[in-house]
Order: structure tokens, then C-alpha cells, then sequence
């Protein structure tokens, strides 16, 4: 008894023992609890923080996305602003060109036709971004402070107008049996050259050959209507037709098709014919792909070739078609005289057109008129064609035909949207620009009473039938036979 009093005393019992162990207990607990709270905190921190990345990454896709919609759709219109101007630009060439007749008849000369479209960025720098209409402004001397809704702002257009009828148009295929001819006879003409022999004397990706003959019959018989095949050897024209029946060689491929026989519709569907291949496609159809004025060969055209603006390789190809047996489709030497001799006269003339009309050009690689002469100095033998009037339906001076490549540049943050449109525009039937009449003004003598409003006297039939007419009518600005947005 003695020994448990002074146990107690000291503080060393059981019961001192006992809350001892239960403090350590509850503080062991307590941390326990504080720990299980920290590892929930943290988890929770980790699992918000992972909410929050996710919907962060989700949010800037999307505005990411909204942003690239709407600068591509701002794009897409700055192009197709270009586009319109560059068919206002080419409708008032006919304007302009009326504006020149009186000097030109001085000289007892046709006056030619302008090629405005080679100069359409600037012509048209004004309605373009800053930089464009500086240049505009400095080229014709105005003062564009003074302009009011001109220019763009954020963006800006680059602009490239191609002249069609400057190139051989494979679409002849489609037409009738002289057109034929005459689209063997520049086919033949472009790939005669014997420095393309190797293109045509190695096997194509499937193993086949394809001559020159196999290749122009191919791109004819592609197009025109019916099954007979046609016959490039110029020495058996007469035999044209009786040719055969076009073979089977698509559906002898390992994913068959067949002919279209209709009139192409772009310039890729040339893929699909026989003998195109990349080596072709590089050298006859589009030798730079950055630059489509270099292009030889177009399913766009009226037919016949602008002498004016055709580049040296399409003019040697019409000009060996109406004459084979020329020196320059003959003699290499004279070939690259003639390429070198044409490519300079267009870099001295700065665009400018030579030739009036066919017969100038015509009388011009005769050796006769005022360039004959010239061009015999510098070594190029005459030419004699096989029938100079049937030649000159093969050949015009002025162009009907445009392929407009816009592309519309939206500026952004550390990046820009870009988005082409390619439309090709025909101003075959196009009426020239007038100007508006003047505005009626009633309660003066002699003024125009207004036009009565449909429905109130009995000439609203004739009236509705009018609007129609006008509404069906030929724009001045062309009328559009293909577009595409890239």
C-alpha cells in the first residue's frame, strides 16, 4: 500500500502510465486525420488542376478554331473582291482602247488590244492594303488621303490574270472533225522537238510506253463524243477517221475507268488521260506551278492562239502546225533562234502588243513588214505556210478568255490565312461598259416622265418580260464557267 501511495506520488503509476499512452494515441490520431485531409486536399488540387487544363486546351481549340473560320472566311472575300475588280478591269479595256484608235489610224494601223490584266496589280493597288496603294498612288500621282472606303484593312490580295487563249486548248478535241486537225497539228507541232524524244521513249509508274501518236490520239479521242479513234499521223490526214475503234487501254488498269467523251472540265482531269504523265504534265501542260502564265496547254479558250501574248514555246508549236516544214521545226539551231528571238522581243516591249492583227503576224514570219526584216538580221529563215488564210483562223490578237487567280492574305497573330479562288471568266459575249444615263428629273421641260410601277397600266406583262430579258443578259463583267475555292 506504502509502495502504490508513493508510485502515485511520483507520477509513475498505472494511471499516469495509461494517459500517457491515450495523449500519444489521440496526437497520433490527430495526425492521422491531418494527413488523410492533406492527401484529399491534394488530390482534389490535382484533380482541378487537371479539369481546369482540359477545359483550358478545349477552350483554345475553339477559339482557335472560331478565329482560323474567321479569318479564312475575311480571306476568302478579299479574294473574291479581287475577283470582281479584275473583271471590272478587263471590261474597260475595250474603253481604253478607243481612247488610242485616232493615233493608231494616223498610222493606218488597227489599234491592238491592251493587255491591262498584265498589270492589274497595279492598276488595282489602290483598292488593295497599305503598301499596294502607296505604289498606286506614286505610279499614277494621286493623293489617296483624300479617298474615302479604299483599300484593306488587315489583309491584303495577290492577284495573277492568265490570258487563256494565249495557250493550245486541248478542248478542240471536243468540237469538229477541222478542229481535230487543227489540235493534232499543234500537239504534234509542241512535242515534234527531238530534245523530248526520251520522254517519249521511256516506260511510264506502270510500265507502259507512250509514243507521241498514243499520247496526242489520247488527249483527242478523250474528249470528243464518239468511239472511233483518232489518227495524229499528219502524213495520213485523210485517213483521220478511219482510225479504228479507241482501245481499251483504261480498263486495263488496276482501278478501271472509261473515256469521258466530253469536253474537259479542268486542267487536272488531264491526269486521267493516257500519256500524262508527271513528265508530261511538266513539260507541255504546266512547267511551273507557281507561275500559271507559263502554262503551254488549257481546256479554256475560244480556239485560236493570241499571237500577242502566247509565250515562245505555244508560238513554235501553232507555227509548225501551219507550216512543218519550216526551219524552225526542222533545224534546232533554228528553234532556239526563234525561242530566244521572241522571248526578247516580249522583254524589250515590256508586255506591249507587236501585231494589230493575224495578217501582221502572219507578213512578220513571212520576212515581210516591218518586222520581217528584223527578224531575218538576226539569222530566222522565212516561213512559208501551207495555206496563210487557213493559218490565220488558227491565230487571233485578242483575247476573249481569263483564268483570274486570287488569293486573299488575312493577317494574324504570328500568322496568316491564306485562301485562293480560281475562276475562269469568258468575254465572248460580254457587251461593253456605258455610261450610266442621267437621272430623270420630272416638273422640267423635256423631262422623262418615271417608269410606271408593274401592275398599273397594261403594260406590266411587257415590263416583267423586259426585266427578265435584262436579268438573262450577258454581264459586262463576263460570265464565270468555272470557279473554285483552295
Amino acid at each position: 500500500m506504502k509502495l502504490g501511495r508513493g508510485l502515485r506520488a511520483t507520477g509513475y503509476g498505472l494511471r499516469g502510465q495509461t494517459k500517457s499512452a491515450r495523449a500519444k494515441r489521440r496526437a497520433g490520431k490527430r495526425k492521422k486525420e491531418a494527413g488523410i485531409a492533406l492527401v484529399m486536399v491534394m488530390g482534389a488540387i490535382a484533380i482541378l488542376t487537371v479539369m481546369l487544363a482540359e477545359f483550358q486546351d478545349e477552350t483554345s481549340a475553339e477559339l482557335a478554331a472560331a478565329t482560323a473560320q474567321r479569318d479564312s472566311l475575311q480571306a476568302e472575300y478579299m479574294a473574291r473582291s479581287a475577283v470582281n475588280l479584275s473583271r471590272l478591269l478587263i471590261a474597260t479595256e475595250p474603253t481604253m482602247r478607243k481612247a488610242i484608235a485616232p493615233m493608231f489610224m494616223l498610222m493606218k494601223k488597227t489599234p491592238p488590244q491592251l493587255p491591262v490584266w498584265e498589270f492589274s496589280d497595279r492598276l488595282l493597288g489602290a483598292f488593295n492594303d497599305e503598301e499596294s496603294g502607296k505604289e498606286f498612288a506614286t505610279t499614277v500621282g494621286l493623293d489617296l488621303s483624300q479617298g474615302k472606303n479604299l483599300g484593306l484593312k488587315g489583309g491584303k490580295y495577290e492577284l495573277v490574270i492568265v490570258d487563256e487563249d494565249s495557250k493550245i486548248n486541248v478542248n478542240l478535241g471536243a468540237a469538229n472533225d477541222i478542229a481535230h486537225i487543227r489540235l493534232a497539228q499543234e500537239l504534234m507541232s509542241l512535242m515534234g522537238p527531238p530534245q523530248y524524244s526520251p520522254l517519249f521513249e521511256q516506260r511510264d509508274s506502270t510500265g507502259q510506253f507512250h509514243d507521241r501518236l498514243a499520247t496526242c490520239q489520247a488527249l483527242i479521242d478523250w474528249a470528243d463524243v464518239d468511239e472511233q479513234a483518232f489518227n495524229c499521223d499528219l502524213s495520213q490526214l485523210s485517213a483521220a477517221q478511219n482510225a479504228g475503234v479507241e482501245d481499251a487501254w483504261y480498263r486495263l488498269l488496276r482501278k478501271p475507268y472509261g473515256r469521258k467523251n466530253a469536253p474537259y472540265d479542268s486542267l487536272n482531269e488531264l491526269h486521267m488521260v493516257r500519256g500524262v504523265s508527271e513528265d508530261f504534265w511538266s513539260t507541255f501542260i504546266d512547267p511551273d506551278p507557281t507561275n500559271p502564265k507559263k502554262r503551254v496547254i488549257t481546256v479554256w479558250g475560244q480556239g485560236a492562239v493570241n499571237v500577242n501574248t502566247a509565250n515562245a514555246q505555244t508560238l513554235l508549236g501553232v507555227v509548225c502546225a501551219g507550216a512543218p516544214q519550216a526551219g524552225i521545226c526542222t533545224n534546232i539551231d533554228q528553234a532556239s533562234l526563234f525561242l530566244t528571238g521572241v522571248t526578247m522581243a516580249r522583254g524589250i516591249t515590256m508586255g506591249a502588243p507587236m501585231f494589230g492583227n493575224t495578217r501582221d503576224f502572219v507578213q512578220a514570219m513571212s520576212g515581210q513588214g516591218q518586222l520581217g526584216p528584223l527578224l531575218a538580221s538576226i539569222g530566222m529563215k522565212p516561213i512559208v505556210f501551207k495555206s496563210q488564210s487557213e493559218f490565220q483562223k488558227s491565230i487571233t490578237t485578242e483575247s476573249k478568255m481569263f483564268s483570274i487567280y486570287a488569293v486573299g492574305v488575312k493577317k494574324g497573330y504570328r500568322r496568316e490565312t491564306r485562301v485562293q479562288v480560281h475562276a475562269v471568266v469568258d468575254f465572248r459575249n460580254a457587251p461593253n461598259l456605258s455610261a450610266p444615263a442621267p437621272a430623270a428629273t420630272t416638273g422640267l421641260p423635256g423631262a422623262t416622265p418615271p417608269p410606271a410601277a408593274p401592275g398599273t397600266s397594261g403594260t406590266s406583262g411587257t415590263a416583267n418580260a423586259d426585266a427578265i430579258a435584262q436579268a438573262n443578259a450577258p454581264s459586262t463583267g463576263g460570265t464565270v464557267v468555272y470557279y473554285r475555292v483552295e
